[in-house]
């Protein structure tokens, strides 16, 4: 049994543990509530995209871009979501376990797939687990733009365009709320049926009738380039936010265990304390019996 020095270390060092998950707890609650709102506020540019592409694509039903367009499927691309750091739960955890199921589904098809990473955590997972990385951006921060994170996206598009990949998925981690994160894993192109509706999109009453400048086909690739980006970022403001609450829950958890050992070993070391009191009056009471 450790001795009562040793326990006063264990708790001394426990205390000190738990001072530095308190301070990680309160830094990621901060940093979780400016996530969510950059998170919120990118929500209505996107949405406000998709009207707008699907406006023009109802209007310009003659012309059809590349991302619209399915084909058969011998390669996937994916784009992985991660974080930088760690200490948040299981966060990339789940979410590396959602992407391999993907993936497992589209290997029993005899379809490969390689990856663009975003993120240290995904670089670490497929370096020692395996998987074609392309292309990959780390140490991204709290608050990145998107050209901070667009080499690997802009990398898959173009392969996606030269015909080397026939489907790009995005996988993220989705903020629920501050308890509940769900790893996503969306298809990014070809776009899906949802994700341009252009049955609800405008009023079937009502007759669309642009003009271009300088043509209809410029003008849809640039929107739906911006669009495919809004998603992609959006879809990164969303683990950021994630990251932060996970970060948040498992320091706290941390802060909580820390307390539960601290009081186990003060009531371990109460109990050895007193029982070395006692032999200690049972020594001097039978050393004074034996004198007198």
């Amino acid at each position: 049994m450790a001795s009562l020095k040793e326990i006063r270390a264990k708790v001394t060092s426990i205390k000190s543990t738990q001072k530095i998950t308190r301070a990680m707890q309160m830094v990621a609650a901060s940093k979780m509530r400016r996530a969510q709102e950059r998170m919120e506020v990118g929500r209505p540019y996107a949405e406000s995209m998709r009207r707008v592409v699907s406006h023009l694509v109802q209007a310009s039903s003659d012309y059809r871009h590349p991302y619209m367009e399915s084909r058969s499927v011998a390669r996937v691309g994916y784009v992985v979501v991660t974080s930088d750091r760690g200490l948040a739960g299981g966060l990339n955890i789940n979410l590396f376990k959602a992407l391999m199921n993907h993936v497992k589904d589209f290997e029993n098809q005899s379809v490969q797939a390689e990856f663009a990473v975003i993120g240290s955590k995904g670089v670490g997972f497929f370096k020692n687990f395996g998987g074609k990385v392309t292309s990959a951006v780390t140490d991204y921060g709290d608050n990145p733009t998107f050209e901070q994170v667009n080499s690997p996206v802009q990398a898959m598009l173009d392969d996606y365009s030269k015909g080397n990949i026939d489907r790009i998925y995005v996988v993220y981690n989705k903020f629920v709320n501050a308890m509940t994160q769900k790893p996503t894993v969306n298809q990014l192109v070809p776009l899906p049926e949802d994700a341009i509706d252009t049955h609800s999109a405008i009023d079937t009453d009502l007759s669309w009738d642009y003009i271009y400048e300088p043509n209809v086909e410029t003008l849809i690739d640039g929107l739906m380039g911006r669009y495919v980006e809004s998603i992609v970022y959006q879809a990164i403001m969303e683990n950021i936010a994630s990251e932060q609450s996970a970060r948040m829950v498992a320091m706290k958890a941390a802060t909580d265990n820390a307390g539960e050992l601290i009081n186990d070993l003060q009531l371990v070391y109460n109990k050895l304390r007193q029982a070395a009191i006692t032999r200690e009056i049972s020594e001097i009471v039978g050393g004074a019996a034996a004198v007198s």
